[in-house]
């Protein structure tokens, strides 16, 4: 995580010397769910949880309608799953997205793609059978007792697609694959994998 901080902050640092880095800010809702397998090789996609995704973005210039996307998100992950148990989770996330942005019309499209890392910041399974609620950290070892422990590391591709204005304003949808399996304990082939979309609001300086 750390390399990844420095490498960002190192295109970053070269974007703001070409003279040309476009800043940002960005907030919306963010569907997500898990693709999960249990022991016995039982795959399920659980029910979509909403969350946020808001935080800075900058295009840094590469070529003439050519740029990378980077930045810090704060995004809102979690899952239903059909038995009552649901989880919540927050992440801290970079993105590092190949942008393509050819001007049209009073604006610029912004279609893009590339890899992104992300870092548990907290987070809780929510179990309830009958009338009986409990709940436990997903990052942390209480977790252990129903075989549930998350890794905070993640990573995976993502997908943007958006339209800036000439006066700043952006409007975009976003897509996250994740390619990491979560699970803390994979020793039984147990797996768990984010995924998520969601639109956005936001302005370019």
């Amino acid at each position: 995580m750390k390399k990844v901080l420095l490498s960002v902050a190192a295109l970053m640092i070269a974007g703001i010397t070409f003279g040309q880095t476009k800043f940002g800010i960005v907030a919306g809702p963010n569907f997500s769910s898990a693709t999960t397998k249990n022991a016995a090789g039982n795959k399920e996609t659980g029910d979509l949880k909403v969350g946020l995704r808001a935080g800075v973005t900058a295009d840094l210039p590469l070529a003439d309608e050519f740029y990378i996307g980077t930045g810090l998100l704060y995004v809102g992950r979690g899952n239903k799953a059909s038995d009552n148990f649901k989880t919540s989770l927050s992440y801290l996330q970079i993105p590092i997205n190949f942008l393509f942005k050819p001007e049209v019309g009073d604006g610029w499209l912004n279609l893009g793609a590339g890899p992104y890392v992300a870092y548990g910041l907290g987070g809780k399974h929510k179990g309830t059978v009958g009338n009986l609620t409990a709940e436990w950290k997903a990052f942390d070892d209480e977790s252990n007792a129903i075989a549930a422990k998350l890794k905070r590391f993640d990573a995976g591709l993502g997908i943007v697609a958006g339209y800036e204005m000439k006066a700043g304003l952006y409007l975009g949808i976003n897509a996250d694959l994740g390619l990491v399996n979560v699970y803390d304990n994979t020793d039984n082939d147990r797996s768990w994998r984010n995924t998520s979309f969601g639109v956005s609001v936001g302005y370019k300086f």
